[in-house]
């Protein structure tokens, strides 16, 4: 065994253990935490691969923005974990049974797509219609597919983590009974007579003077 194996099977560890820490994990930060660590393993294995741009994109993309996002919004929230956990055993089968079907769909495309395909091979350089050659440039190559190809795909996808970006804008500005935040416009609207109101009330007590006067009356008697 190379060490680029080695470093594959260390790698390809990793983000198991990771991603599994993702979904067992109590702690909502926790799991966040782990989710970073699948990424990042997950780039080093598109290293390998020779897909330096896809690796790059994935740590600057999510592990520099998605990931804070995420760890923000749950950080955010007011997550009670013990009523989370509530029903938990009782939607467990139903979710087993739905992570087994999705590992063996994956399982069944993983094996009838890669089966006797053999490791892709890097061009150094290309040549153009006027016989030029021009340095092969795997980024180029990914942009052309992205827009032209997978137009539609790339467009749906972006609009689906534009309604994820609102979402997570609209869960943290909902409003707490606990927030002491007040609204600006209640503010400049404020009246006087909003603030201050003058009551009259009967007095209970007597005043100092006559309080003195009775208790010496009375000493006389």
């Amino acid at each position: 065994m190379d060490a680029k194996t080695g470093f594959f099977y260390l790698f390809s560890v990793v983000l198991l253990f990771a991603a599994f820490r993702v979904i067992t994990a109590r702690n909502p930060v926790h799991a966040v935490l782990y989710l970073i660590l699948a990424f990042s393993q997950a780039a080093a294995v598109w290293l390998l691969l020779k897909a330096e741009f896809l690796a790059i994109a994935l740590v600057l993309v999510y592990l520099g923005a998605v990931m804070v996002l995420f760890l923000f919004v749950v950080m955010m929230l007011d997550i009670h974990i013990d009523t989370v956990r509530k029903g938990f055993w009782k939607h467990f089968p139903l979710a087993a049974l739905i992570g087994a079907v999705i590992a063996l769909e994956m399982a069944a495309v993983l094996m009838g797509g890669f089966r006797g395909m053999e490791e892709p091979k890097a061009v150094a350089a290309m040549v153009d219609a006027a016989g030029h050659v021009v340095p092969y440039s795997n980024t180029k190559a990914l942009g052309k597919l992205l827009y032209t190809q997978y137009l539609y795909p790339v467009e749906i996808a972006a609009v689906i983590l534009l309604v994820a970006m609102v979402a997570a804008i609209a869960l943290t500005l909902r409003q707490r009974k606990d927030s002491k935040a007040i609204n600006p416009s209640m503010q400049i609207r404020v009246r006087a007579a909003d603030r201050l109101a003058v009551v009259k009330v009967t007095a209970t007590q007597k005043p100092a003077e006559e309080a003195a006067q009775a208790a010496a009356e009375e000493k006389k008697a």
